[in-house]
């Protein structure tokens, strides 16, 4: 079978701009003739961006100031990442800005791109464990997921650790490289970039998730035929389609749940008024309170 790729033109929101990767995103965007929005906390900071691209100001702990950011954008590249702050500075940036984000677009379906980590799904490792940086990355795809837009979740490998002549992809499912250091995989920002990009107008990597490593070889000019290998994610499903179930959503912080109650108030599920994912919670009573019905 035959996969097609569209390449429209589209209005793209880089959130995480300014960081090492969101900055690539805007130049591979705009290289693929994108129209590019670049979403940045303070606009004087963001003087080495391109300049064909629009600086908007926002703070991503903020929805308010997110409204004009996402107005008549086509899709969304998340690149975004906590700066500090400790645990607190991870929920409300790593997860809270893709809250913020979807909560701005009101329901409005978009293309989205998020980029979180490897080991995403690794709870028990000790940086997760100091941190919970992965549990609150992890909730943020899970967020992208239950909100019925289209979308691709990369977890790429570690970001220019790779050789120079490593530069062949490979796209994992399942997340079973859980070291916690370079032997996960490695793979070069710009590439992590392009992956990003592609996606956002890629028929084959619709509603997929994937880690994102390099090997040794030169780097493949068909993406799409490594997005098409892949499985797609199970409709509504919460996790990735290989993850570990390991976060049962019985267990999860009420506030986590009250944010997919809100989703769900706001977005068409696919397969009719009750997601699979609530079909499937173990805990009656917690799936009466969310959803108002029982089996």
């Amino acid at each position: 079978m035959t996969t097609k790729t569209h390449t429209p033109v589209l209005n793209v929101l880089v959130v995480g701009a300014t960081g090492s990767i969101g900055r690539l995103v805007v130049d591979e965007a705009l290289r693929r003739g994108h129209v590019v929005r670049a979403l940045v906390r303070d606009a004087s900071r963001a003087r080495a961006l391109a300049s064909a691209a629009q600086r908007i100001e926002g703070d991503l702990t903020r929805v308010d100031t997110l409204l004009p950011a996402v107005e008549g954008v086509d899709a969304i590249v998340f690149t975004h990442g906590a700066n500090g702050g400790g645990r607190n500075g991870v929920e409300q940036v790593d997860y809270g800005a893709v809250r913020n984000i979807l909560q701005a677009l009101g329901g409005r379906s978009v293309r989205v791109a998020l980029m979180t980590s490897i080991g995403a799904t690794n709870r028990d490792g000790a940086y997760n464990r100091s941190t919970q940086a992965h549990d609150w990355k992890r909730r943020g795809e899970r967020l992208v997921r239950a909100s019925g837009m289209p979308y691709t979740v990369v977890r790429p490998g570690w970001f220019d650790y790779n050789a120079a002549d490593q530069h062949r992809l490979v796209f994992l499912q399942g997340d079973k490289r859980q070291a916690g250091d370079p032997s996960d995989g490695v793979v070069a920002r710009q590439q992590i970039a392009q992956v990003l990009v592609h996606s956002l107008t890629s028929d084959a990597a619709r509603n997929k998730t994937l880690e994102l490593v390099a090997e040794r070889g030169a780097a493949q000019s068909d993406l799409d035929s490594l997005f098409g290998a892949l499985l797609v994610d199970q409709p509504e499903a919460l996790d990735g389609i290989l993850d570990e179930p390991n976060m049962p959503l019985v267990s999860e912080p009420a506030r986590v749940k009250e944010d997919y109650e809100r989703l769900l108030a706001t977005s068409t599920p696919i397969h009719g008024a009750i997601p699979d994912w609530i079909e499937h919670v173990s805990d009656e009573q917690y799936r009466a309170d969310f959803t108002g019905q029982a089996n």
